[in-house]
């Protein structure tokens, strides 16, 4: 039975919304999981998760058919307005709601987006932290922002992502967590030695059992925090600057972009937590020559 967008979030309830809402989506059709394999790759002291996609083509075929049909139109491509219905999870509220992601590479991988129409590219809000923390009590995972194309994103419309955890079938829960470990910190604002771009950790101890929008707040205070630290000014509507925001209820880490890929290799937040996606094994003979920190650095701004 199909979850219908009158149903709201319930406190232990997001989690079990969205397996059940994942098992209606692919028995109908509507989630089109792209299958991977993965490999390992060590730098830095680190085991770089990689997934090798299998099959990418039915993806790139959807959406050229949605933008032509859109442009045929005269409008701008907007897969959200109106999103599926059958990949609606849940009411988070009254401006953002929760979905799953069509093409979802990561099982569960769910979509923040915001009701009405907002840029990709516009500055997080508070409402926007306190979805995302709604999500992130329920559920053990990584949400993460991609600012803008150059920084990963590939909608217009304003939507943060959050993946369950584990993120690898080995070893650490999130592959950069060693180097989390070595960060050095200047007040409240850390850098980790090895990553040698512009980036900046922030490490909160939050209260599960606090006010949502007490603990959406401290979000909020981090991310301005680590704009400032990344020298993106906050002074428009529209950022001046691309970056990756990766969010855990432990830590938040921002780095700052150059270009939206190196040597065809395209990277978005998850590949700064350290999980890599490339098209074919090609690719992934290459990543292996380059080294997934030669191109973290490369895709990134240097200090």
């Amino acid at each position: 039975m199909m979850i219908r967008e009158n149903n709201s979030i319930k406190p232990n309830r997001l989690w079990d919304k969205v397996v059940a809402q994942t098992s209606h989506a692919l028995n109908c059709g509507a989630l089109q999981s792209i299958a991977t394999d993965y490999d390992f790759i060590e730098d830095n002291n680190l085991r770089f998760l990689v997934r090798i996609l299998s099959n990418i083509e039915r993806k790139e075929i959807d959406t050229k058919q949605k933008k032509r049909k859109a442009n045929s139109q005269g409008k701008d491509f907007n897969p959200f307005l109106p999103y599926e219905e059958d990949l609606f999870v849940t009411n988070l509220s009254d401006t953002h709601l929760c979905l799953l992601n069509k093409y979802n590479v990561v099982d569960y991988h769910l979509l923040i987006i915001t009701r009405a129409f907002e840029e990709q590219q516009s500055y997080l809000k508070l409402s926007d932290f306190s979805a995302l923390w709604q999500c992130l009590i329920e559920i053990d995972g990584l949400g993460f922002y991609n600012s803008s194309p150059i920084a990963g994103a590939s909608q217009r419309h304003k939507h943060l992502q959050l993946v369950p955890l584990p993120l690898s079938p080995e070893g650490a829960k999130i592959p950069i967590e060693p180097a989390l470990d070595t960060a050095q910190f200047v007040e409240d604002i850390g850098q980790i030695p090895s990553f040698t771009f512009s980036h900046a950790l922030i490490k909160f101890n939050l209260d599960s059992s606090s006010d949502n929008n007490q603990i959406s707040q401290t979000l909020l205070n981090s991310y301005y925090q680590l704009l400032a630290a990344i020298k993106i000014p906050f002074d428009s509507e529209k950022t001046a600057g691309d970056y990756n925001l990766l969010v855990t209820k432990k830590w938040m880490m921002m780095i700052r972009r150059s270009q939206p890929s190196y040597q065809s290799i395209g990277i978005n937040s998850l590949g700064f937590a350290g999980a890599l996606l490339v098209k074919n094994k090609e690719q992934l003979e290459q990543l292996k020559q380059l080294t997934p920190m030669t191109i973290l650095k490369s895709v990134s701004h240097t200090w």
